[in-house]
């Protein structure tokens, strides 16, 4: 990870393993054990591009991933009253 300061606020970037949600063509994989530069102060993250372009390659194969999860979603019109 090349980039030691956050592009957005100026906080520390740090080099993590972590689950990330990452958004492809419209759908969205969650992958675990991906290198990862954090912002230890907003939280945006940074990806070498050889960790991108395998994240672009497992969404491509998206079909073949046999683990599922599922978590709820709630409509925030109905429920913030």
């Amino acid at each position: 990870m090349t980039t030691d300061m956050c592009e957005y606020c100026n906080g520390t970037v740090e080099e993590k393993v972590a689950q990330v949600d990452f958004k492809y063509k419209g759908h969205i994989i969650y992958v675990k054990n991906v290198p990862v530069g954090i912002c230890n102060k907003c939280g945006e993250r940074y990806f070498d591009a050889k960790v991108y372009k395998k994240l672009e390659e497992i969404a491509r194969k998206k079909d073949k991933i046999k683990n599922k999860i599922s978590f709820p979603l709630a409509n925030y019109e109905e429920l913030a009253v």
